[in-house]
């Protein structure tokens, strides 16, 4: 037998130095990095087929001696392993794709982590490559399309502007931000973060953000900035971009000669003289959307410097972004410069301390915008037979065109308001494990901000006789600052260990504090020194007025004190469990109320680990999962419980009336939490080699108890200055749909890969009870003396417009006669339904005419690579909203969209568009005649960039440097006749009427990516 092994053996060392006589010896070195360029330590090199191999340095260098022909197989935690065969060349250089199915992908979660395979909720992640390909001005633009479940609208598209953050729906009449969290820092105002610095975002959208307790009842965002790494050189990455603006829209207004034609025909049909007699000599006339609208610039530079050591790591990163607007130009303007750091230390091996600043300052110059009187507004209603000046080289006066139209272009002139923003973030935590199982860690976050607002009134300012904006008398100069603070400081146990190799056990208890304070300053300065905004200040002013002299101190301060717990167990990754137990006590109630508890439990179960489940080629991965929960929510304003003396009083003493203050808003000591109850089931999978990446979930949220402010008598004395209606806990909000996402991963070959992802949610949204006396709730403006056109109301969706619906115009008078009563109704006026059957026409045949939520939002992403090429693109659309079309004065002489060119001109004309009158009509009167479809497919982002080859780079001596060319905004398709269906105020009541949105702009950009 040893002789038969011996021969054996001597066969196996024969063949092998006969083949290494017949074949090559090669020495390969190289470097490995990631997507970015970042080196990786610690990457597996082995010779396929063999247990010969190597690993990486700190640098991301190895070297290994091989057979020529032999392939050599890259391999990584988290990365797509990579096979390359050996030829003659000695000196490579291999990337790394990131594998985006990897079931051990680390996600963040609250106070902590959890492999994506166990966790059990409803999460989301966005990564910092999906930011860097749009390179958004705002955070929020990085989720729109790309998070099924989370909705963004824009509150207007002027430099610096907010958008509007819904998860899963609109849940209450109140505060339906969700809770965003920067490193564990509560950020309120996402315009002082840089997007650049973000390495991802984790969107909880269940029961599982109970966690975070009473701020998490509208859903959690967890943003993580960018760190060093251990064991990494010093690097630097410059990313900057260039961009031109434009606006995407005008409105198609009527030049001056079409004007005069439709002004005369009204006139006439009111029984009037025509005031343009001679319309040849009108011609085109003044367009003045072209007079307001701009072609901007926008430019955005931002460099961060990291690395580490063996025990620590550092980041540094500096950022300046400036944009102009697009209407009026420069006359707009939002800058921001932002700083971040970050270093982190292992003290001891045991020992973990973490530190995070983020200070930022950003400056805003702003027009009116979206308002009876805004610039775009008056841009639109503005006769086009007025010149921009007249014939002395003066601003044109508006007149005999209402009292808030005026010339645009001399109120862009003559508005001055600055807004400033200091703010400094702070992060400090520290991290001991003991006993092995143990981990007690500490974290105190802070914020502060200062915020300064600045206008100015000049002198003798006449827009025109009777303009709400004139100032007749002195200049005046207002001055408003806020000084904001907050800071939390969370303490909690983390206990992990498994149990017979199959019972993985985490264990959470902690504790939270939470306080925020502000305090507000404003004062008017009357015939202030100089009369332009750079003179003007409140010193050597005639007179100033403080208004804390007249309603006393304004000022907040909210507390909360929370203890919490978690349990998270899984028995061999396949059965999952989680469970969580808050303790919150909020400032804003009374003793009787103050705490609430409010528990949540989530199930998951991995089937396709089941033994019974075998192996399949399509379904590798299937988890289902469900949760339930209850959250609460305390966001209002503080001490509603109490009676305050925050209002304006005036009292006679010695016969002699004195300013002094009084009670503000009425008391109730009776509110208490606002509870949601959140319900979510679904599932999870992977298919077709994990290539395809699909979850479905289905959601529930019944929001209780809403904090909300009621309709009350007059005789209460809520309507005196600084006084108001009190707090109430009345009304049931209900909101429930499908989420879907799918996504498909594939490399075509070593140069060529592509992926495509889509999402879609629905959503349906229902009031079940208001509980005041009316069993409605009004909101939101249109017209003149005209009652709210929106509502809350029981069995209608959450601000559901409430108006008039019509059938038609009246094309005879035996039309007319045989309707009910309308008032003023002639031939070429619409007809209005009466809806109650008591033949007539009033404010009890009002109805449901429109919703302003979407009934369904979709995201479709798209990137492809090949060789150095990189392209991208991706869409967004919403179908089934409404807006409110209400941009139109409808004075005797203000101008119109050429939509009236398809009026009513006779029998069988038309039955769309009324006639044109001055006389007495009911055409004006909220109706579904001013209600549009808001749907829309924009494609929100398309960019092209090129990348040089590593051949190159070598030699520059560099990591990266790509070039890429961008547009955002590039189009929408929608048959709104308004500026951008995508913007909304934000308001839950009155949300999507459009008097003049800021349209968001299409953005032209060229930029780079630098890395060395």
């Amino acid at each position: 037998m040893k002789s038969f092994l011996s021969l054996i053996l001597f066969g196996f060392l024969s063949t092998a130095i006969f083949s290494q006589a017949t074949t090559t010896q090669v020495r390969v070195s190289g470097t490995v990095t990631d997507a970015t360029g970042m080196p990786l330590p610690g990457v597996n090199v082995l010779v396929k087929g063999t247990n010969r191999g190597t690993s990486t340095d700190f640098d991301g260098l190895f070297t290994i001696d091989v057979t020529s022909g032999n392939l050599l197989q890259f391999s990584y935690l988290g990365f797509v392993t990579k096979e390359v065969s050996v030829t003659n060349a000695t000196n490579l250089s291999i990337t790394l794709d990131e594998d985006a199915s990897t079931l051990d992908e680390v996600v963040v979660v609250g106070y902590g982590t959890q492999k994506k395979k166990e966790i059990t909720g409803a999460v989301s992640v966005v990564s910092s490559e999906t930011i860097e390909d749009q390179n958004p001005v705002r955070v929020e633009q990085a989720l729109q399309g790309r998070v099924a479940g989370v909705n963004i609208s824009s509150n207007s598209g002027s430099p610096g502007s907010a958008s509007t953050i819904s998860i899963r729906g609109i849940s209450t009449n109140g505060d339906n931000r969700p809770l965003i969290l920067v490193d564990g820092a509560v950020i309120e105002d996402l315009s002082v973060i840089n997007p650049n610095d973000i390495e991802s975002i984790n969107v909880l959208k269940d029961a599982t953000a109970g966690i975070y307790g009473v701020r998490a009842a509208n859903g959690v965002i967890l943003i993580t900035t960018k760190g060093g790494r251990k064991n990494t050189n010093l690097r630097v990455d410059v990313d900057s971009y260039v961009g031109l603006q434009e606006t995407t829209r005008k409105l198609p207004v009527l030049n001056a000669t079409e004007y005069g034609a439709i002004i005369n025909e009204a006139y006439v049909a009111g029984n009037q003289a025509p005031p343009f007699p001679n319309l040849a000599s009108l011609g085109q006339g003044t367009n003045w959307q072209n007079e307001v609208f701009r072609q901007a610039l926008l430019s955005d530079v931002n460099a961060t410097v990291y690395g580490g050591g063996e025990k620590s790591t550092y980041s540094v990163g500096a950022g300046y972004l400036d944009q102009d607007g697009i209407v009026g130009g420069g006359a707009v303007n939002f800058n921001r410069l932002t700083a971040r750091g970050s270093y982190n230390l292992d003290i001891l091996e045991n020992l973990k301390l973490s530190t995070t600043a983020i200070y930022t300052n950003s400056n805003r110059k702003t027009l009116s915008e979206n308002a009876l009187g805004s610039v775009l507004f008056n841009a639109v209603n503005m006769a086009p037979t007025f010149n921009v000046r007249d014939a002395n080289g003066d601003f044109t006066i508006a007149d005999n065109l209402g009292f808030e139209v005026i010339n645009p272009l001399a109120q862009i002139a003559n508005t001055f308001n600055t807004n400033e923003v200091d703010k400094i973030t702070g992060t400090v935590g520290l991290s001991y494990n003991f006993w092995d199982h143990f981990t007690a860690e500490s974290r105190y976050q802070f914020n502060y901000s200062e915020v300064r607002g600045r206008s100015f009134l000049p002198e003798n300012l006449n827009f025109g006789f009777g303009k709400v904006f004139n100032n007749t008398g002195v200049n005046q100069y207002f001055v408003n600052d806020s000084f904001f603070r907050d800071y939390t400081f969370d303490n909690f146990l983390t206990y992990k260990n498994t149990f017979a190799d199959d019972h993985n056990l985490t264990v959470l208890l902690g504790m939270s504090v939470f306080k925020t304070s502000g305090e507000f300053y404003n004062f008017t300065g009357r015939d202030v020194p100089g009369n332009t905004f750079a003179e003007a200040g409140l010193d050597g002013a005639a007179v100033v007025i403080d208004a804390r002299d007249i309603n006393g101190p304004a000022e907040f301060d909210q507390r909360l004190l929370s203890y919490f717990t978690r349990v998270q167990y899984n028995y061999k990754e396949r059965y999952l469990l989680s469970a969580v137990l808050r303790r919150d006590g909020s400032s804003n109630f009374g003793p009787e109320n103050k705490f609430g508890y409010f528990p949540s439990a989530s199930i998951g179960w991995v089937i396709s680990d089941e033994p019974f489940y075998g192996t399949s080629d399509v379904l590798n991965f299937f988890k289902m999962r469900a949760s339930y929960g209850i959250l609460g929510n305390d966001r209002i304003g503080a001490f509603g419980y109490i009676s305050t003396l925050n209002a304006e009083g005036t009292y006679v003493f010695d016969n002699e009336l004195v300013n002094g203050v009084a009670a503000g808003q009425l008391s109730n000591p009776e509110i208490k939490w606002e509870r949601q109850k959140t319900f979510d089931v679904g599932f999870d999978s992977r298919l077709f080699n994990n290539k395809i990446d699909l979850t479905v979930d289905y959601f529930k949220r019944r929001t209780d108890d809403l904090l909300l402010i009621p309709q009350v008598s007059g005789i209460l004395g809520v309507y005196a200055p600084g006084a108001g209606a009190p707090i109430v806990n009345a009304g049931s909000v209900e909101n429930s749909g499908f989420e879907f996402s799918i996504s498909y991963d594939e490399n075509i070959s070593d140069d060529a890969s592509f992926n495509l992802s889509y999402n879609f949610t629905t959503l349906k949204n229902e009031v079940i009870a208001v509980g005041n006396e009316s069993g409605f709730i009004p909101g939101g403006s249109f017209g003149f003396g005209q009652e709210a056109p929106a509502r809350m109301e029981a069995g209608f969706p959450i601000g559901y417009f409430y108006g008039l619906q019509t059938n038609g115009i009246f094309q005879s008078q035996a039309e007319v006669d045989a309707h009910a009563t309308q008032t003023d109704a002639t031939l070429g006026d619409l007809r209005f339904v009466d809806q109650n059957g008591d033949g007539l026409i009033d404010g009890n045949d009002r109805v449901n005419i429109g919703d302003p939520i979407p009934d369904v939002t979709m995201g479709l992403n798209l990137g492809f690579k090949y060789k150095n090429f990189d392209f991208t693109a991706y869409a967004f659309a919403s179908i089934g909203n409404d807006i409110v079309r209400s941009y139109d004065r409808n004075q005797n002489l203000t101008n119109k969209t050429n939509y009236v060119l398809n009026r009513w001109t006779g029998p069988g004309s038309t039955n769309t568009y009324p006639r044109v009158t001055i006389g007495p009509n009911s055409n004006l009167l909220f109706s579904d005649f001013y209600v549009e479809d808001g749907s829309y497919l924009r494609l929100q982002n398309v960019q092209l960039g090129y990348s040089l080859g590593n051949d190159v780079l070598d030699q520059l001596g560099i990591r990266k440097l790509r070039f890429y060319l961008a547009v955002t905004n590039a189009f929408t398709l929608s048959e709104y006749n308004g500026y951008d269906p995508s913007a909304s105020s934000g308001a839950p009541i009155g949300g999507g009427i459009d008097q003049g949105f800021y349209p968001v702009p299409r953005t032209y950009t060229a930029g780079m990516n630098f890395k060395f």
